[in-house]
């Protein structure tokens, strides 16, 4: 990596190495195209099993001729029939007419940007091929064209399972908010956002009651007494960066074992930033806090995490993610740190104590 000042990638820029990639070669070229287009950068790519379709866009007829766009060959066809649903289903339910759509997962892009654990660039991406997906009607009588528009008889479940047309095809994804993010202007852009955001609340705040009725009566208390806090709020991304960097997972580079699912929108005028972590690897199985599973066996488990996953502490990274570890393994076992009967590396235990304190989950 170069020492001077790196040029962040552009969408437009990305848009163009995208697009030169061809076919199945696309998988092997992609980070030696980004590295090439950005000088300075080493990317990696990881792919995220997270499956998701587009609507259907073409029609192809059984000898393989491509006869238009989806939408537009449906609502032709309806149109020489006056709208009959039921003539346009007997007139197409034998031909071997079939539409096509592009199915795809996520993937994501990642370059070192300097030393810190969030000096990192990431591109989100998705991975697409084109596939044969089913017949353009289905075994039953569509009941609107909507119906057509948007077939649901067809299964998604596996994309092997369907005749490969194309690709695989990268796109940018979220070109507008999440789709290219320096991760450290990204975190300090959300709590400058977030601080602002709460700052605004102040004056309705300082005036908001909260009344609690007890067996000695009701007794009221300001808001701001009862959460003295809430100026001094933290957001769980950046937390769980912080996290990461007090920790044993501190010398491994965070981007070789998560990747961040990013948003950034405008929604009923209020900004919403943030994002889901999301790992590149896991163990094969979820540890959960089983009723009489005593502590020194949760030790044991979580050691196992660590040494599958290849990364130490990754079991505490794994449980705010909320999935693959229980929170309940982390109460747990930081339970068992106050009580002196297990322990764990100093900076380990701070920092599981601070979460039990103050829990964030994604």
């Amino acid at each position: 990596m170069t020492t001077g000042p790196l040029r962040l990638p552009d969408p437009a820029s990305v848009e163009t190495v995208l697009a030169s990639l061809e076919g199945q070669s696309a998988d092997a070229k992609l980070a030696p195209a980004l590295n090439k287009a950005f000088p300075g950068f080493a990317f990696t790519v990881a792919t995220i099993g997270d499956p998701y379709w587009c609507n259907p866009h073409a029609v192809i007829a059984a000898d393989g001729t491509r006869l238009g766009e989806h939408r537009a060959w449906i609502e032709r066809e309806l149109a020489e029939l006056d709208g009959d649903l039921t003539a346009f289903w007997d007139r197409h339910r034998e031909g071997g007419k079939k539409f096509a759509e592009w199915r795809g997962a996520s993937a994501f892009a990642l370059a070192p940007t300097g030393p810190g654990v969030t000096d990192f660039v990431q591109l989100s991406l998705g991975r697409e091929i084109e596939v044969m997906a089913g017949p353009v009607v289905g075994p039953y009588r569509p009941y609107s064209a909507d119906h057509l528009f948007e077939p649901t008889w067809v299964s998604r479940d596996s994309a092997a399972e369907a005749q490969q047309l194309a690709g695989p095809v990268y796109r940018l994804h979220g070109r507008a908010g999440g789709g290219i993010v320096h991760m450290r202007s990204f975190l300090a852009r959300w709590a400058r956002i977030e601080a602002e955001q709460r700052q605004a609340q102040r004056p309705e705040l300082e005036n908001r009651i909260i009344r609690e009725v007890g067996p000695d009566g009701t007794r009221d208390t300001a808001f701001l007494d009862a959460n003295p806090e809430w100026f001094d709020f933290v957001p769980r991304e950046n937390r769980f960066f912080a996290d990461w960097e007090r920790s044993s997972a501190c010398p491994h580079r965070i981007f070789n074992h998560w990747s961040f699912d990013i948003h950034d929108l405008e929604h009923h005028g209020r900004r919403e930033i943030g994002f889901i972590p999301r790992p590149l690897r896991f163990p094969g199985e979820r540890l959960l806090a089983e009723d009489g599973v005593s502590v020194h066996r949760l030790m044991e488990r979580i050691e196992a995490v660590d040494e599958e996953v290849g990364l130490p502490f990754a079991w505490f990274f794994l449980m705010t993610h909320g999935y693959w570890v229980d929170p309940d393994v982390g109460e747990a076992i930081a339970q068992g740190l106050r009580q002196g009967r297990v322990r764990l590396p100093d900076r380990d235990a701070a920092v599981l104590l601070a979460w039990a304190d103050w829990r964030y989950l994604f």
